[in-house]
């Protein structure tokens, strides 16, 4: 019979196994053969409950999945870092409304937390590595107490943990009825079994956390919904479970069911089959009694007074953190930043972190201590009141989607009182205009600057022709060039914001631009299209090629000056003299003659994004015609079609374009096809 048994439990954990090798999936609906990793005061009863702590003093209990799950963090598909868990649990105090500290579901790289505190560090992390990015952790905590050091908001809540205790974002805990339309307060330390899912999207970078009553159904609305790149923080191969801590006061903490997975929806818990809860604790007798009486009274007296300090510090915090957040922005939250957190990023927006200032505002540069990243934080003043500012958040969360490698990512926004606060990645070599016109001495070479003007006209091609809708800039000039720590250059717009609470009819709208970059046309009408761009796109290849702005004070403007030297047959003397003759001619040459087609003052003369990059990538020949030609669009269209099979109204776009545009901003325009 032993022999038997011990056949029986071999093919059950090989059984496992294969399982978790296969999908990196499970659920239970009860742990009777689980096989956890349990360590610390941890057990599973014979009806299958798993309880985390079960005595009465200070102590911890874990509960993993024993076999490490794979979470891909190498792979370049975002996607592959998505996963989906949820589990029914229980807090039961021992003494009837006061709790021994929480619990939580953890993704660490080691299930080895001998080093870790109870108490408030849930079992966690201890005083000295609480903090540490090397510790690669994200937990979702279930605290029931309120700890200040930690900076918990209350002694109700669930939080998400980053390698620290004090939470990236928390919140009461409270679940949405479908039923009244509204949250309702849930409570932790109930007793009562509660259901929790915690889904990541990797593509969207996106984690939800859902709780609710075991009788309820998943809300459609989640608890928590944070913005966090878990590339970052997980590591290939990782390990999930349960964390549980007591004090003085103690809490049995209990898991009835759990279900993972690591590519997927998470599969439904059998509520009918999760085991029972024991009858609730008894209180202590006699001493024992009394001493619990005792420390109740100490904690009642200690939790009074931090409730009178703690609520005059909450007062002046949240009145400087304070925010503007309107019902229509919920379904924006996962693109809004806090505040407090852009705040913190800027060391309080000081002027050491300035990095740019123009007619739209100031640009700081920021740091993300979560994600150890840099950003750059834009303020603009705006007005609430207006009309146009829910249409604006609609048109920033869709900028938020753009995705390509020659363009400055936008990743966010918030709004406090006055101002509207942009969040954009760091570009740790600024602006174009400052290394074009700074005092360098060894200024950019050529080979950057054909870099540069490829990448800025790949990104703008991206945006007139490839992504689903269309989006015209206008305001491309070396100043909205950020430059990436290789030089390499990126279309950035910290111009949005001044359109906002403007009807969102292109033709109504102001003249918005820089002068030298300005199509004639859009002088005239005010109205934006992708052939206004290539004008000014025009005018930024010549001042990139030539080293000055295309309208100065006391010369010529660039575009004749540039005319001039070709009309001459000498058309590379308009170069920047900082190249000193180290350039490859033939691709100077092209740059500045498309740089003057481009500029053309007549807009069914200019080339779309698409023949631009032809043109500079050598996939098309620019046509050898003279700019003295008595009608320049018809020498050039003639000399096209010598070298190219395909129709010519197929190369150039009409001003007369028949996209519709629906919305505006200062620098920004989206369209639809």
């Amino acid at each position: 019979m032993a022999a038997a048994a011990l056949s029986v439990h071999f093919w059950m954990v090989l059984i496992t196994l294969v399982l978790a090798q296969d999908g990196n999936k499970f659920i239970y609906n009860g742990f009777h053969e689980s096989e956890l990793h349990l360590s610390g005061n941890a057990t599973i009863h014979s009806n299958g409950l798993l309880q985390l702590t079960n005595t009465f003093q200070i102590q911890r209990g874990y509960a993993f999945y024993p076999f490490p799950i794979k979470f891909n963090t190498s792979s370049s598909s975002n996607q592959s870092l998505s996963f989906s868990t949820c589990f029914v649990f229980a807090i039961v105090p021992q003494l009837l409304n006061f709790s021994g500290h929480g619990m939580t579901f953890v993704i660490s790289p080691s299930m080895d937390f001998s080093e870790a505190t109870a108490t408030t560090y849930l079992g966690l992390f201890n005083s000295s590595n609480n903090g540490l990015a090397t510790n690669h952790v994200l937990a979702v905590e279930l605290d029931t107490v309120q700890s200040p050091i930690f900076k918990d908001i209350d002694d109700n809540h669930v939080g998400i943990d980053v390698n620290s205790l004090i939470s990236k974002d928390s919140a009461p805990a409270t679940y949405f009825s479908e039923e009244e339309g509204k949250n309702k307060s849930l409570m932790l330390i109930s007793g009562k079994p509660i259901q929790i899912w915690i889904d990541y999207n990797g593509a969207e970078k996106l984690l939800n956390v859902t709780i609710a009553p075991i009788s309820v159904t998943k809300p459609s609305r989640p608890l928590l919904s944070k913005v966090i790149d878990l590339s970052r923080i997980l590591q290939e191969s990782m390990y999930v479970g349960f964390t549980a801590a007591t004090g003085a006061l103690t809490s049995y903490h209990y898991v009835l069911g759990w279900s993972f997975n690591r590519s997927g929806k998470a599969e439904n818990l059998d509520v009918s089959k999760l085991p029972s809860l024991p009858p609730p604790p008894t209180l202590p007798v006699e001493g024992s009694q009394k001493s619990g009486v005792m420390i109740v009274v100490v904690v009642v007296a200690v939790v009074l007074v931090l409730m009178t300090v703690g609520g005059a510090v909450y007062v002046v915090r949240k009145r400087k953190y304070e925010e503007v957040y309107e019902d229509w922005e919920r379904e924006y939250s996962p693109h809004r930043f806090s505040y407090k957190t852009l705040y913190k990023a800027t060391k309080g927006f000081k002027d050491s972190e300035l990095i740019g200032e123009g007619g739209f505002g100031k640009v700081y540069r920021g740091l993300l201590s979560s994600l150890d990243e840099q950003i750059a934080v834009k303020k603009v003043s705006h007005d609430s009141e207006k009309r146009g500012m829910k249409q604006f958040v609609s048109e920033i969360v869709s900028m938020g989607r753009l995705r390509h490698r020659n363009l400055v990512q936008l990743r966010g926004y918030c709004r406090r009182k006055g101002e509207l606060l942009l969040v954009y990645d760091y570009m740790p070599n600024g602006s174009l205009d400052k290394v074009l016109y700074g005092n360098i001495r060894s200024n950019l070479n050529w080979l950057q600057r054909i870099r540069i003007l490829r990448g800025v006209a790949c990104g703008l091609l991206y945006l007139h022709e490839d992504w689903e809708q269309v989006v015209l800039h206008r305001d491309i000039k070396a100043g909205n060039i950020l430059l990436d720590a290789d030089l390499n250059g990126k279309l950035g717009d910290f111009g949005l914001a001044r359109l906002y609470d403007h009807d969102s009819i292109p033709q109504t709208t102001n003249l918005v631009g820089t002068v030298g970059y300005l199509a004639p046309e859009l002088v005239r009408t005010g109205r934006a299209t992708t052939s206004t761009d290539v004008y000014a796109f025009g005018a930024f290849m010549l001042e990139v090629a030539c080293g000055r702005r295309p309208i100065e004070l006391g010369k010529v403007d660039l575009v004749d000056c540039v005319i001039d030297c070709w009309s001459k047959g000498a058309i590379v003397d308009a170069r920047d003299p900082r190249l000193e003759g180290l350039y490859v001619e033939e691709q100077l040459e092209l740059v500045l003659k498309l740089g003057v087609f481009c500029s053309h003052p007549n807009p069914a003369a200019r080339p779309s994004m698409r023949y631009v990059m032809q043109y500079l990538d050598g996939d098309a020949k620019f046509p050898d015609i003279s700019p003295n030609s008595s009608n320049l669009l018809d020498a050039f269209k003639a000399s096209y079609l010598e070298a190219s099979d395909m129709p010519f109204p197929l190369l150039f776009e009409s001003s007369s374009s028949s996209h519709t545009m629906f919305a505006t901003t200062d620098s920004l325009l989206i369209a639809g096809r």
